[in-house]
């Protein structure tokens, strides 16, 4: 089995930040893709930032340039730093990855729990 398992969620003021962590476990043969998305109340689930193998991150429009998304390969693990949050950022958020496991030949797709982001003064 494969599990993500999501942390770093809360409440924070505008303007502030948080970090978010993304560990992958278990029989894990390799990972493609990492991503974070986000859903908030009454929206649909989108997109926030991806990274496709070894390439350079992929951000949505709304989080470029106070977003800033990692992977630890060694670790299997992603990170999400998040900066000048606004109200806007407040969301759900959502850890995917692509994982192949061990002695399968494709690979599938998985998510986290979900972790609360609330940026409120």
């Amino acid at each position: 089995q494969v599990q993500l398992v999501e942390s770093g969620g809360g409440l924070v003021q505008p303007g502030g930040s948080l970090r978010l962590s993304c560990a992958a476990s278990g029989s894990i043969a390799s990972i493609n893709v990492m991503g974070w998305y986000r859903q908030a109340p009454g929206k649909e689930r989108e997109l926030v930032a991806r990274i496709i193998g070894i390439t350079n991150p992929n951000y949505a429009d709304s989080v470029q340039g106070r977003f800033t998304m990692s992977r630890d390969n060694a670790r299997n693990t992603a990170y999400l730093q998040m900066n000048s949050l606004q109200p806007e950022d407040t969301a759900v958020y959502y850890c995917y990855a692509s994982i192949r496991r061990r002695a399968k030949y494709t690979p599938e797709d998985y998510w986290g729990q979900g972790t609360q982001v609330t940026v409120s003064s």
